[in-house]
Formats: C-alpha cells, structure tokens, sequence
C-alpha cells in the first residue's frame, strides 16, 4: 500500500508517476486525495468533540464538587447532547476509513524513478543478453513434442487427471524436474539464502500483505478449512513470495538481522483468469507448477542494490545450465502492482525463436511491509521503520525444463544433460526408449 502521507506531500509527482502505468490510475489516485481530504475533515471535527467532551466532563466534576447541581444538569443534558451527536460522527469516521483503505488497497506501487515509462511490453528496453542461441541443422521441436516422444512428459493424462493446463512429468521427465529443484535449492543456499519448507496454504490477511488480494483473488484457488464447526478460508499459494515474504509480518527486526535471504522449493497454484487462449500448449503457463522462489528483507537505502544482486543469482543458473537468456527492464505500463521496479529473466526457446519469462524479479519498496507491519529497528531505542520487501523466481522449474528440452533436443530425439546438473540428475542424457 502506498504511503499516503507522502503521496499528499507529493500529489503532483504521485499522480503522474501512477498515470504512467495506466492514465486511469491518475482519476483513481485523485479520488483517494479527495476520501482523504474528507477523512481527515471528518477526524478533525470528531476530534473537536471529544475535547469538548472531555472539558465538559470536568467541568461536571467542578460542578458537583462545588455543590452547584443546576450548572451541573446543565452540562450533563450538554454531553449528552454532545455524544449523540458523536455516534453519527465516529459512525461516518469509520466509514470514512473503509472508503479510503479500499481506495489505497487499489492502487499500484509508485514506479521508481529509474524505471523506464512505456504503455506494454513492446517499451521494454533491455539491459544485456547472455549466451548464443543454438544454431540447429534440423528445426527444434518445441518442449511438449520432444517431451512426450522421450517419455517424460504427459500432457493427456494430465487434462484427464485435473483437466486443461495440468501437465503430468513421469520417468526421465519427473527425475528432470527432481533434479532440477535440487540444483537450484543448493545454489541458492550456497550462496546465503535460509532454506524453508513452508505451508502451500495461506490465510487472507497473508495474501493480503503481499498485495495479492484483493487484486488478484480472481487467479487464486481457494479452499475451506474446518476447525470443529468453525470454518476458515484458506487459499493456494500461487508463488511462495506469500509466504516467505510474511514471515516478517508484524514484526520488528534488529539491523544486524538485515538483510534477510529466504528461498524456498514449492509447488504453485494459479487460476491465469486472464490468461484464456495463451499458451495452451506446454507447461509455459500451467495452474499448477514448482518454483524457487528467492526473497529479501532490507534496509531501505539497500533494496536497489538487492535488486540487483537478486537478478544476478536468478540468471547465475541459467548460466550455469549453459542457457541463453536476457535479461529486460519492465516500463512502468508492464511492471507488478506491488513492484517499484522489475528485472524480467527470459531464456531463449528455440521452437518459437524467441525469448520467454522464466524469472520476474521486484523491488517492492515498503508497499508491502506497510501491509504487514513489518520494521526493523536501526538501533535498540530508535523508532521503528518499515522494511522493503524483494523476491523474484530463482526460477521456475517447469519452464526450467522445457528450456533444457528444447535448447539441448538432438537429431536423433535424445536430449543432453546440462553439465552442472548431471550429478543430481544421474545420466548424460535423455534418449528415447
């Protein structure tokens, strides 16, 4: 959620900075100015009242101290007047705070300066590239194909087991996405990450602190949680950002803890509401998937230069797999609610002769903290601050393996092991039985 103390501070450079994600977010923003301005005309009043309450309610005291019953009825019908009137203020104070946190939870993080403005995808410049696409002297048969011919993937059974965009892994093809998880999970732990195994369910308020809902409750599956006759709901996750990112939540950490490096190996979960008629074919957008996830908790003098070192142990696997990838800056009309700036990691596919997504990785300022109460403290007596929140794939395992199945297909249908991930893998190659 943005500071929106600051933002009235700043209205004019806000408002622009919103309108270059989206023109509309500059009527939206505008209207929050308005509920606040009416908010705090509201708590000014109210607050009025109750000093006028107060120094009433002494005055009764004087009053009847002093034996003076009549100025004391007096005051009495006075405060009693004084708090009927109150009720429809407070009443219209609450409402008030309703109307403005629905406004503030509907509007995006404020780009940072650094981010380049554009309307989509097509504006996004960038920043290097890595590796050489393959020159192939046969044309590539793109994942699923090469996939099902090895034995390794299934997508038929998978749509008959959970139906369309369910993807079933068996044999070489489960051992490839085994593997894969372990390869990552062990780099990224090397390299000072915290391991953790988290729950794949999470409560509304959780989702709500990393700004999933109420925005996208349209891509999350839901389910129901009985507590004896006490019923809960609990969503899926649909990336372990949710959880790891939570893990601070309502909390105040001392300095020396920051920054903090979390990772973590989990199944996904997510309904592409919007999504309808993209990628059908593959694993490139399932509802279902495996992910490493990796997050930082900063200083926020520090979150950009996290940003940074965040990407570059995101792509580090895609060259230790000996994977063409590059990397883009997302434009301010292409980047996450909850972002301040993004770094997409996208790995060459050569069946489509192009770059795609395997890998976002966000800079989310305090726009989530501020949702979860999250603080650090510089020094023991020192006022707490909120913290910044980063994550980012490190990468996507499905994908992951599609890119390694295409990339590394040969003329005789066999696919090669990448070097680094033959020793989790076992074996050389994938040959065709």
């Amino acid at each position: 959620m943005i500071d929106l103390g600051g933002a009235r501070k700043n209205s004019a450079k806000v408002r622009q900075a919103l309108a270059s994600r989206n023109p509309k977010l500059g009527a939206a923003f505008d209207e929050l100015i308005k509920l606040d301005e009416s908010h705090r005309a509201v708590m000014i009043e109210v607050e009025a009242m109750r000093a006028q309450r107060n120094a009433a309610s002494q005055a009764i005291g004087k009053a009847m101290a002093a034996k003076d019953a009549a100025t004391a009825d007096k005051l009495k019908a006075e405060v009693s007047e004084l708090k009927a009137r109150m009720t429809d203020k407070e009443a219209a104070l609450l409402e008030a705070e309703k109307l403005i946190r629905d406004a503030a939870m509907s509007i995006p993080n404020i780009p940072h300066e650094s981010v380049p403005v554009g309307k989509d995808e097509t504006e996004n410049p960038v920043v290097r590239t890595s590796g050489e696409p393959r020159k192939f002297d046969f044309k590539p048969l793109d994942h699923q194909t090469v996939g099902e011919k090895l034995g390794a993937l299934d997508m038929k059974t998978g749509v008959k087991l959970a139906g369309s965009r369910f993807a079933l892994w068996q044999g070489p093809g489960a051992k490839l996405i085994r593997a894969l998880g372990n390869f990552l999970l062990d780099r990224h732990s090397m390299s000072g990450y915290l391991e953790v195994h988290p729950p794949y369910l999470a409560l509304p308020e959780i989702l709500e602190g990393t700004s999933q809902l109420p925005k996208f409750e349209a891509d999350m599956y839901k389910t129901v949680n009985m507590d004896g006759d006490k019923a809960s709901t609990l969503y899926l996750i649909s990336t372990s950002e949710i959880v790891l990112t939570n893990m601070v939540r309502e909390e105040i950490l001392p300095a020396d803890k920051l920054p903090m490096k979390l990772t973590a190996l989990t199944a996904c979960f997510r309904q592409e509401a919007g999504t309808y008629g993209k990628d059908v074919r593959g694993v490139i957008r399932n509802h279902q998937f495996d992910k490493v996830e990796l997050v930082w908790i900063t200083k926020p003098e520090e979150s950009l230069a996290a940003l940074e070192q965040l990407t570059k142990d995101a792509a580090a696997t895609l060259e230790a797999l000996d994977l063409p990838y590059r990397v883009i800056h997302l434009c301010t009309g292409d980047m996450g609610f909850a972002s301040q700036k993004t770094y997409d990691i996208e790995v060459w596919m050569p069946s489509e002769n192009k770059y795609r997504e395997i890998s976002s990785c966000s800079d989310c300022s305090d726009f989530q903290s501020r949702r979860m109460a999250a603080r650090f403290r510089r020094e023991a007596k020192a006022p707490p601050e909120l913290v910044h929140t980063l994550n980012g794939s490190g990468v996507a395992v499905g994908r992951l393996a599609a890119a390694i199945l295409e990339n590394n297909q040969q003329a005789d249908g066999s696919v090669l092991i990448p070097r680094a991930l033959v020793p989790y893998f076992g074996a050389e190659r994938i040959a065709v039985s």
